[in-house]
């Protein structure tokens, strides 16, 4: 196939300590990490999608959700989350209206039940309700 296309697309993003980011995304997440010839970080996700997290000097929090992980339970989700260190209370209730759990609860119409986390290197990911 010859022109564009968009078969084989993927996604990346910014972190300023490959070890740390290794350690979080697979022992705190459990994904699976592998160092491409780059010398960068490969996020196998069980989806099939690979992610590109790569070191940068200059390196500044995405200050935007960069990953989301669709769950069935995200009490359960958060719970977990929280046994292994992870915070998920990162916002004021003047910005998002959460519980003790930082959970921001959707009811539905109003989206899905999510809370936000930092990775290592403060870039947001978060956990919502399927």
């Amino acid at each position: 196939m010859t022109g564009f296309h968009a078969d084989h697309a993927f996604s990346g993003f910014s972190i300023d300590d490959a070890k740390a980011a290794r350690e979080f995304y697979a022992d705190i997440l459990g994904i699976e990490v592998h160092d491409n010839e780059m010398g960068f970080l490969e996020l196998h996700l069980e989806s099939g999608a690979t992610i590109l997290a790569y070191t940068k000097p200059n390196h500044e929090p995405a200050s935007f959700t960069i990953l989301n992980f669709p769950v069935d339970d995200i009490d359960s989700a958060v719970d977990d989350l929280n046994a292994k260190g992870v915070v998920t209370k990162i916002y004021s209730d003047d910005e998002f209206a959460t519980d003790s759990k930082g959970i921001m609860r959707g009811g539905g119409e109003n989206g899905p039940d999510i809370a936000w986390f930092r990775d290592p290197a403060g870039n947001v990911l978060a956990v919502m309700q399927n």
